[in-house]
């Protein structure tokens, strides 16, 4: 079985934004959704992988036996877009997507180009509606934090 390579590092984030992304202004929407998501999750910014920001961590276990751990929330300033990690495959979540403005609908994620393209209350719903479907379905870190 195949070894995932989406696991907890320790390494710095800040210094992963500033070494890894080169454009001024996905650096400040870089530090923005982390100060976001780590509010809504209630999570410090840990680095998984070599590229991908998460907040908190969950245990997941797929019927063919594969199982590892994630990030209950995340992101990666990838030069194309940012890969928001947040989404969880919920009626409220599909409804909430009409709200979210201008994206791309990957297979387990978003992407954004800028975060001005995007609509941060229908996000912070997403990431709600996320934490709270893996909270009811898997072991996690989750606590949903009600924030204004």
């Amino acid at each position: 079985m195949a070894k995932t390579k989406t696991i907890y590092t320790g390494e710095n984030v800040t210094g992963f934004i500033n070494s890894y992304v080169d454009n001024e202004l996905k650096k400040a929407d870089s530090f923005r959704l982390i100060e976001l998501l780590q509010k809504w999750s209630d999570s410090e910014p840990k680095m998984w992988g070599p590229t991908i920001i998460g907040f908190g961590n969950y245990h997941y276990k797929y019927a063919s036996g594969h199982e590892g751990d994630a990030p209950v929330l995340g992101f990666s300033p990838r030069k194309a877009a940012f890969s928001l990690y947040i989404y969880s495959d919920t009626k409220k979540s599909k409804l909430l997507l009409d709200d979210l403005g201008k994206f791309k609908m990957g297979k387990a994620c978003i992407y954004v180009k800028k975060l001005s393209d995007i609509n941060i209350s229908a996000l912070k719903e997403l990431c709600i509606e996320s934490i709270k479907y893996i909270n009811e379905h898997h072991e996690c870190s989750c606590r949903i934090k009600q924030t204004n």
